[in-house]
C-alpha cells in the first residue's frame, strides 16, 4: 500500500526547462542540461520532478499554448532525449510528473487550424463556438486588467470562439466523446515514455460546462473519474495532481468521496492564509484554513507550496487580509498582478531574511501533505521586476558566478539570467553555497532529508495544540505509534509559550530533530518554550526509538 501511494512522503521539484540549464549553447534550457543536472537534485533529495510543458508551441505563453501534444519542442530536443533523461531519473529513485495542459491548445494547433478553416471538418466540434458574441463574452477573465475577453472573433471562421484564457488559446470542447478519447490518449502516450503522473492545468475549468448559452458552468466530475481509472491502468502508480483553485466545501468532489478521482490536488486555500499569517503573525486564519481542508479520503493528499510559477494568488482572502499582504509583501503596483496577486520570488518577497525565509520553508515542509518547492527557492533566488507579468519569477537558474550564471554559453539568453544587486548570479548561486555549510542550500538539503525522516507529516493524522500565542503554530502528527510536534513562531519578537501535547496531560519528553534543545515537562505534564523570533521546533515525541516503536499497521488506542 504504501509503495503504491508514493506520493504521500514525496518531494517534489517544480522547474521550467528553458529555465533550468542549457546544453546546446542556444541560451533555452533543454533536456540534456536538465540530465546533466539530475545529480545535483537526487543530492537535494528530491524524489518527483514536475516539469512545466516542454510540447511544441509558438510559446507565446511559455508553454501552455501547446501546438502538438505528442513532440518535444525542437529547441528542448528529441522524444529520444526525453526517454533518455525519464530512464536517467529512473536509475536514481527519481518520478516524473508532467503538465497536462489540456483545457485549451494553442491556435497554430493542426485541430483549430482546421476547425476554423471548414465548418465541415471533424475538429469543428473539438473547440467552443457561437455563430454571435455571447452576452456574457467580457466576464469570467483569468487575466483580468491583461485579458479583455472570453469571446474572439475569428474571420476565417466566420464565428467566436471561446477561450478562457488568452485569445491564442482556444478552449477545447472537453465533453466531446471524441475529444476526451484523444486525451485519454495523450495520457498514455507519455505513460509509456516514463512518465509517473501529471499536474492538470486549470482543472475546473477542464471539466466545466462549456458554451454560448452556459451562464453558471457545472462541473462534470465523472471525467475526473475517467482520467483516473485510465492512468491506472496505463501505471499502477501513476498520479494527477490537479491546480483547483476552489472553496473547501467542493475539495471531496474533486478527490471523489470515495478517493476514486485525484490523487493530489494543492491547497491554495492553506497557501493564501499561510502568506497571511506570515504577514500579520496571525496564525488563525491559517489554522481554520487547515481544519476545513482536513477531510479526504485516505488515499487522497494535498501539496503544499509557497510560490510556483504564477502569481501568488490572494483572490480567496477578504479584501482587508489581501490589503494586509500586499503591504507587507507587494506594496508597488509592479509587484502585483491580475488585480488578485503578487508576482514575486519567496526571498524578495521575505526582503532576503534568511531567519523568515527559513521558517516559512520550515513551516510548509511540516505542513498536511507533500511539500513542492520551485526551482531556485533552495539558494533563495530572487526575482526580476522589469520583465513582464509572470516571466519575473522565471529566470534561469542561477548555477554559478560564471558568465550567465552557469546557465547557458550562449552570449544572450532568451530570458536574462538576474544579474547585479542582492539576487544576482554573482551574489547568489548553487556553487558558492555548496561550499558553505552554512548557506540556504544546505539548510535546504538538510530540511528535506529530515522531512522525508518524518513519514508522520505525509501519512499521519493531524491536531491543532494550544499554545496561547496567536503568533505560535503548533501541530501534533500520529502515524504509527509515533508522534512528531513541530511549532513555529511567525513573529519577529520573542516569546514563551506553555504547551501540552496530548492534551490531558501525557507526560513525555520532547526531542529535537533539529538541535540539541530538548524539552522535558513539568510534573504536570507541560512544557514550557521560549521560540525565538522566527524560531520553529521539529520535536519526536518521546524519544529516537521511534523506528523500534514503529508498527506496521495502525493500532487503535488504548483506553
Amino acid at each position: 500500500m504504501i509503495g503504491d501511494l508514493w506520493y504521500k512522503n514525496a518531494v517534489i521539484y517544480n522547474l521550467s526547462l528553458a529555465t533550468f540549464m542549457d546544453a546546446n549553447g542556444d541560451g533555452i534550457g533543454d533536456f540534456q542540461g536538465l540530465l546533466r543536472r539530475l545529480d545535483y537534485l537526487h543530492g537535494l533529495g528530491v524524489t518527483c520532478l514536475w516539469l512545466g510543458p516542454f510540447q511544441t508551441s509558438p510559446m507565446k505563453d511559455d508553454g501552455y499554448d501547446v501546438a502538438d501534444y505528442y513532440t518535444v519542442d525542437p529547441r528542448y530536443g528529441t522524444l529520444g532525449d526525453f526517454v533518455e533523461f525519464t530512464h536517467a531519473c529512473e536509475q536514481r529513485g527519481i518520478r516524473v510528473i508532467i503538465d497536462l495542459v489540456i483545457n485549451h491548445t494553442s491556435d497554430q494547433h493542426p485541430w483549430f487550424k482546421s476547425a476554423r478553416s471548414d465548418p465541415n471538418s471533424k475538429y469543428r466540434d473539438w473547440y467552443v463556438w457561437s455563430d454571435r458574441k455571447p452576452d456574457n463574452a467580457d466576464t469570467g477573465m483569468v487575466f483580468p486588467g491583461v485579458q479583455k475577453s472570453t469571446w474572439t472573433y475569428d474571420r476565417e471562421a466566420k464565428a467566436w470562439y471561446f477561450h478562457r484564457f488568452y485569445k491564442f488559446q482556444p478552449d477545447l470542447n472537453t465533453a466531446h466523446p471524441e475529444v476526451h478519447a484523444e486525451l485519454l490518449k495523450i495520457m498514455g502516450f507519455w505513460i509509456q515514455l516514463g512518465v509517473a503522473g501529471f499536474r492538470m492545468d486549470a482543472v475546473p475549468f477542464v471539466i466545466a460546462e462549456k458554451g454560448a448559452e452556459v451562464t453558471k458552468p457545472r462541473e462534470q466530475f465523472g471525467m475526473l473519474r475517467s482520467f483516473r481509472e485510465y492512468v491506472q491502468w496505463r501505471r499502477g502508480d501513476a498520479v494527477l495532481l490537479a491546480e483547483a483553485n476552489i472553496l473547501p466545501e467542493d475539495d471531496l468532489h474533486y478527490f471523489g468521496s470515495d478517493g476514486d478521482r485525484c490523487h493530489m490536488m494543492f491547497n491554495f486555500q492553506v497557501n493564501q492564509n499561510l502568506f497571511y499569517a506570515l504577514a500579520t503573525a496571525d496564525t488563525g486564519p491559517l489554522a481554520k484554513a487547515l481544519k476545513v481542508t482536513k477531510p479526504r479520503p485516505a488515499t487522497a493528499q494535498w501539496g503544499c507550496f509557497l510560490r510556483n510559477h504564477d502569481e501568488l494568488d490572494l483572490g480567496r482572502l477578504s479584501e482587508e487580509q489581501r490589503q494586509a499582504v500586499f503591504a507587507a509583501f507587494g506594496p508597488d503596483k509592479n509587484m502585483q498582478l491580475y488585480e488578485r496577486g503578487i508576482r514575486r520570488r519567496l526571498a524578495p518577497m521575505l526582503h532576503d531574511d534568511r531567519r523568515w525565509i527559513e521558517l516559512a520553508y520550515s513551516l510548509m515542509f511540516t505542513l498536511p501533505g507533500t511539500p513542492v518547492i520551485r526551482y531556485g527557492d533552495e539558494i533563495g533566488m530572487g526575482d526580476d521586476l522589469s520583465l513582464p507579468e509572470r516571466n519575473c519569477a522565471r529566470t534561469p537558474m542561477q548555477w554559478s558566478d560564471e558568465p550567465h550564471g552557469g546557465f547557458t554559453k550562449s552570449d544572450k539568453p532568451e530570458i536574462p539570467v538576474i544579474s547585479g544587486g542582492v539576487f544576482g548570479y554573482e551574489r547568489v548561486n548553487a556553487a558558492v553555497q555548496r561550499r558553505d555549510p552554512e548557506s540556504m542550500l544546505n539548510w535546504t538539503e538538510r530540511i528535506i532529508r529530515m522531512r522525508k525522516e518524518c513519514p508522520e507529516i505525509g501519512w499521519g493524522d493531524f491536531r491543532i495544540l494550544t499554545t496561547g500565542r496567536p503568533e505560535v503554530l503548533a501541530l501534533r502528527y500520529d502515524w504509527r505509534n509515533n508522534g512528531l510536534v513541530v511549532l513555529h513562531n511567525l513573529s519577529d519578537k520573542p516569546c514563551e509559550i506553555v504547551l501540552d501535547v496530548e492534551g490531558h496531560g501525557e507526560t513525555c519528553r520532547l526531542v529535537n530533530l533539529l538541535s540539541d534543545d530538548h524539552s522535558e515537562p513539568d510534573d504536570e505534564g507541560r512544557h514550557h518554550l521560549v521560540m525565538e523570533a522566527y524560531g520553529y521546533r521539529w520535536f519526536r515525541v518521546g524519544g529516537l526509538d521511534y523506528l523500534l516503536r514503529r508498527t506496521e499497521a495502525e493500532e487503535k488506542p488504548k483506553k
